[in-house]
């Protein structure tokens, strides 16, 4: 695990006045609006906002899948202009597997892609689905597995690479309120050991407050940032924390500014 931790170096991410507008017939559609922030390198940062505010736009545009009109994305103080999955590791709502391979398998598969030899990246993927607690699942084939477990393969292979950012656009949104929290849970567990700098979309309030650093929030369309909010929190965070008042002002607060927008 030592070797992972060094692998991902400390990265932090800049956003300078980053805009993104979609062409449509006769009238362009602003979707992301002259947003900046900066997230330091190590932190679980945390997107928010109404439906269509340009969260998961932000996302792809700091993984390099989609290009900003105006603005400039850097990470580890370069510019981000192109799909780096050394740089950053994405991690979508569905699982998306390939049914015909293993979790092993399905891990290994941008390995694959880069030929990486085949015993270090069997090494690789074995290691990443120990670190998300499916060591004994290798072998099993999507059909055997839970939906947390899915995504739990999917972040696995999020990771396989050892990007320094993991980038997650609302990986728990389809499942259990139970399976949910017990994810986010677990997620908090592999960020403690990987020290990795992540931004995470949510639209839950209280998923957004239990992990996060810090909360930025999104106005309605056209997307601007309204507002970050540290979660002075301590870590490591528990269940009980749920029922403090200090979380309830956060997650109100929060609610109040999207309100308003």
């Amino acid at each position: 695990m030592t070797d992972h931790v060094n692998a991902v170096a400390a990265a932090g991410i800049d956003l300078s006045n980053v805009s993104l507008v979609y062409p449509g017939d006769g009238r362009d559609v602003v979707a992301v609006d002259s947003v900046s922030f900066s997230i330091d390198a190590g932190k679980f940062f945390v997107l928010v906002g109404p439906s269509g505010c340009g969260k998961s736009s932000l996302l792809m545009m700091m993984a390099g899948l989609q290009l900003p009109s105006s603005g400039q994305i850097l990470c580890r103080g370069k510019p981000v202009d192109n799909p780096d999955p050394d740089r950053a590791g994405v991690v979508f709502q569905e699982a998306n597997l390939y049914p015909w391979l293993t979790a092993q398998k399905n891990v290994e598969f941008p390995l694959m892609l880069k030929k990486v030899p085949v015993a270090e990246r069997h090494r690789l993927a074995v290691e990443a689905l120990e670190l998300v607690e499916l060591g004994g699942f290798t072998q099993h084939f999507p059909h055997q597995l839970s939906g947390g477990m899915k995504q739990r393969v999917s972040i696995a292979r999020g990771l396989v690479q050892r990007p320094s950012v993991l980038l997650m656009d609302e990986p728990f949104a389809a499942l259990d309120e139970q399976t949910r929290l017990t994810m986010g849970d677990e997620l908090l567990h592999i960020w403690e050991r990987t020290r990795q700098t992540i931004v995470f979309v949510t639209h839950s309030l209280t998923e957004a407050v239990y992990l996060a650093d810090e909360v930025a929030v999104m106005s309605a369309r056209p997307g601007r940032l309204m507002e970050i909010i540290a979660v002075p929190l301590p870590r490591p965070r528990t269940m009980e924390m749920m029922d403090t008042e200090e979380f309830g002002r956060l997650r109100s607060r929060i609610w109040q500014l999207i309100r308003s927008s």
